[in-house]
């Protein structure tokens, strides 16, 4: 993620640190693989809050955000298979970068703006409540 970043000292991007780079593992739930929904999930109940288990149910939970009102913490979704629904979901970091479980290079930060995801973008959600935020993903 690199120390540049406007949230280094969150939880949010520590709880991401501890697990970058762990390989894609279709249905992994663990630091022993994730895929993406796996990692959302792993990455909120280290911040206390429960997510569904696939990106598609995730997508029904907490409150739509407009792409540009995005804040560090809030779900991003996406279709990469073509079929017209969520099929993908990472969460946001700030800065335009978001950290997901890619099925080719497994945890990383890509950025929304790429060709591949910018074409893909479904829309985000905000899971965390305001004290939820300031504890866990707040800008420094």
């Amino acid at each position: 993620m690199g120390t540049g970043s406007a949230f280094a000292d969150t939880t949010l991007t520590s709880v991401v640190k501890s697990v970058y780079g762990t390989p894609y593992k279709y249905g992994g739930v663990t630091t022993n693989g994730f895929d993406c929904s796996g990692f959302t999930r792993y990455v909120f109940k280290k911040m206390g809050v429960d997510l569904a288990r696939v990106s598609t149910a995730q997508y029904k939970q907490g409150t739509p955000v407009a792409k540009s009102q995005l804040k560090a913490g809030d779900l991003v979704f996406f279709n990469t298979l073509g079929k017209g629904k969520v099929s993908h979901v990472g969460v946001y970091l700030g800065d335009g970068k978001f950290a997901h479980a890619s099925s080719s290079k497994g945890i990383r930060t890509d950025k929304l703006s790429s060709t591949y995801y910018k074409t893909r973008y479904v829309g985000a959600k905000r899971i965390l409540s305001a004290d939820s935020y300031s504890s866990f993903a707040k800008e420094s």
